[in-house]
């Protein structure tokens, strides 16, 4: 089924970033430049939409790649996270760092943001060829 393959590449890229980001929350909130409150979390952050829009993003990501995979013929694990990676790496990665750097962003915003592409997208290709 290949529809449970893309939700489960995607699931999995997903809860790799709540744990990327949980990890690295006190440098990304001041790279993004997001005020907290006095308790040291963002002012706003109860808001779910950010967390449903990534997690449709990640299966739009994990389907697109799905369909590379099958056109380029990757099929083996090593060959999926190879891809994968590439895709973080030369393509994510820099868009992300042309976003950044126009928005005046510090590249440590990059850094992070550039690095949970890679890795995710690393992640959406192992799963992806596993199934």
């Amino acid at each position: 089924m290949e529809v449970l393959n893309v939700l489960a590449a995607a699931a999995g890229s997903w809860v790799f970033g709540a744990i990327w980001y949980m990890a690295l929350s006190k440098p990304w909130l001041q790279a993004a430049g997001i005020e907290c409150d006095e308790n040291g979390r963002p002012k706003g952050g109860g808001n779910p939409l950010p967390f449903v829009l990534s997690a449709i993003a990640m299966i739009v990501v994990a389907g697109m790649m799905r369909h590379i995979f099958g056109m380029a013929g990757i099929a083996t694990i090593g060959a999926g996270l190879l891809s994968g990676l590439g895709i973080g790496a030369f393509f994510i990665a820099p868009w992300v760092m042309i976003n950044n750097a126009y928005g005046m962003k510090p590249f440590t915003l990059t850094l992070i943001d550039g690095g949970y592409a890679v890795f995710g997208c690393a992640i959406i290709g192992v799963v992806l060829t596993l199934f």
